[in-house]
């Protein structure tokens, strides 16, 4: 039995592709002279998949070179126990692989230690972030910036129901000014605005807080699933990134471990309004730094 991380990933953008196409289950069972159960089954994600069959997907369903081969480096992976994706392997940079998990979530919980998530950035904010990374061309960049813009939609969508999203933030990344400090102001004052979205809770851990667990885990994302429609529900993902790879720990030990340390961070943390009130200090001392 593998990582259920990459089946997933593999058969979600598989299904993308046949509806685009206009495929039917029955269709594709038909023109790949397999069961419809078998299509099936690639796309819930629940087995390992053979890169020859997904190569005759591609085909069908007309995907690009570039999508066939990070598809089928994909299912290579399908046969893996944990998982680790590195970054510049066979699945390229801009085939984003947390964005499918992030997207079909319905609860989500970050905890960011050293600067404020993707999911709350401000456009000035991420050209920022990029702006370290010498290595990305400026088009490149402003793609990156985009993706992670388009991300944001997520947390105002009607259907499905947009996810229920916490956030504990370490003071420490909001008192660290990246780009201008006007910049940094309005990222601070988008906080403010994005916590009174019904579904998003911005919770602010102070410093005076001192050694925490969230210290030595580093930042990390909790995301859980909705039951859907199937016997054996998807199981909770620990997603974890690093300079050069994503760590995705699916295994139900692993999730209760980081439930632990997310609970002491609960404790740690100040209530919303005391959050709120926390910013609206941070965001004068920047002002006026």
């Amino acid at each position: 039995m593998g990582s259920t991380v990459p089946r997933r990933q593999l058969g979600r953008a598989l299904r993308q592709l046949r509806t685009e196409a206009g495929v039917t289950l029955d269709g594709a069972a038909d023109a790949l002279e397999c069961s419809r159960q078998k299509v099936w089954r690639i796309e819930s994600g629940l087995g390992s998949v053979r890169g020859v069959d997904v190569r005759a997907m591609c085909q069908l369903y007309d995907a690009s070179q570039e999508l066939t081969g990070a598809l089928v480096a994909l299912a290579s992976e399908t046969k893996a126990k944990g998982w680790w994706h590195a970054y510049g392997d066979a699945i390229p940079d801009w085939f984003e692989l947390y964005v499918g998990l992030e997207q079909s979530a319905s609860r989500l919980r970050f905890f960011y230690d050293a600067m404020i998530p993707g999911l709350l950035q401000t456009r000035d904010y991420a050209h920022a972030v990029y702006q370290h990374r010498s290595e990305v061309s400026d088009e490149e960049r402003e793609r990156l910036v985009d993706i992670r813009l388009q991300r944001q939609a997520l947390l105002s969508r009607r259907l499905p129901p947009a996810p229920r999203c916490g956030f504990i933030l370490s003071e420490a990344a909001l008192l660290r000014v990246v780009g201008s400090r006007s910049a940094m102001v309005n990222q601070l004052r988008y906080l403010q605005t994005m916590s009174e979205r019904p579904n998003v809770s911005i919770r602010v851990l102070p410093l005076t807080a001192g050694l925490h667990r969230g210290v030595e885990a580093g930042t990390f994302v909790m995301l859980e699933f909705p039951p859907g429609n199937r016997a054996t529900p998807e199981p909770p993902i620990i997603y974890s990134e690093s300079w050069t790879g994503a760590l995705y720990l699916d295994r139900p030990q692993e999730f209760a471990g980081y439930e632990k340390v997310w609970m002491s961070l609960d404790e740690l943390a100040l209530e919303p309004e005391q959050s709120r009130r926390l910013i609206e200090k941070i965001i004068g001392e920047v002002h006026h730094g």
